[in-house]
């Protein structure tokens, strides 16, 4: 019996493979395909120019949109807003051609992460996939405890002007932080979309389900419409928990009864 996952999975690779080619050589020309150097939470292959900057802001409130323990109800408490959120802020810059470095900050545990993407490849007519390594490090209480590291690789099609589909195998070491003598690290497979209905408006959906190792309670997964203006990516995102760097993906969410609205808004300075 074939798993859910292993069907999505399977599902997205038929489209990877079917869909047709696009390119694009300038990593400075907007690429309406893939605007954006992320999904909701997990990387995409976007390529940042040399000595170019991106800044993104991801934000989630700790209010779920259904809470029956809740003292007042969604709309009085301003869908979430007035409950507190978890709040991510992200510098990512371009040091070669094909290579950028990411610094995150987020909330949950005071976590600092720091990531390195590397272009292996472009989509073109003898490739049908743009990849690129991925490899990061975090730690806890303002990268002062539990350290854990990831490395994995984008897997990019590019669906000409109309979006994209991804799929990420991570590895993710020491994910579980509980000290419990279960699993301590985490095999997890991304597998996300970006779909363009309007010029500058698209869906985007991803989910992290954990192969292998350490995987308690359900898999994270966020959907979100986004609105493209300038350089600037606005996104409306819903998610099932508040994780946005790889350790927090790799541990999933507690269940899959509650959602959270949030929001990403990213900048390019090029």
């Amino acid at each position: 019996m074939i798993h859910t996952p292993t069907r999505l999975a399977l599902a997205l690779a038929a489209v990877l493979f079917a869909a047709p080619l696009f390119a694009q050589n300038d990593d400075a020309a907007l690429n309406v395909a893939e605007p954006d150097f992320t999904l909701v939470n997990l990387p995409t292959s976007l390529r940042l120019p040399s000595m170019k900057s991106a800044f993104r802001i991801t934000h989630r409130f700790v209010r779920p949109l259904k809470c029956d323990e809740c003292e007042d109800n969604l709309l009085e408490d301003l869908f979430g807003i007035d409950n507190g959120a978890a709040i991510g802020l992200e510098f990512r810059f371009g040091i070669v051609p094909g290579g950028q470095v990411v610094f995150h900050r987020a909330r949950i545990d005071k976590t600092i992460q720091l990531l390195g993407e590397y272009s292996l490849s472009r989509q073109s007519s003898s490739m049908p996939l743009e990849m690129a390594a991925v490899a990061a490090i975090e730690g806890t209480d303002n990268f002062r405890d539990d350290y854990s590291g990831t490395f994995g690789v984008v897997l990019t099609r590019l669906l000409g002007d109309r979006g994209s589909v991804h799929l990420e195998p991570m590895f993710v070491a020491n994910s579980n932080l509980l000290d419990d003598g279960g699993d301590n690290s985490t095999f997890m497979l991304g597998i996300g979309s970006r779909i363009r209905l309007r010029p500058t408006v698209y869906v985007v959906g991803e989910i992290t389900p954990r192969i292998a190792g350490y995987k308690p309670d359900t898999m994270l997964g966020s959907f979100a419409i986004e609105k493209r203006a300038g350089g600037h990516v606005f996104q409306l995102n819903f998610s099932n928990y508040f994780g946005t760097t790889m350790r927090q993906l790799a541990q999933g969410a507690p269940d899959g009864d509650h959602w959270y609205m949030g929001f990403n808004i990213s900048r390019k300075f090029f």
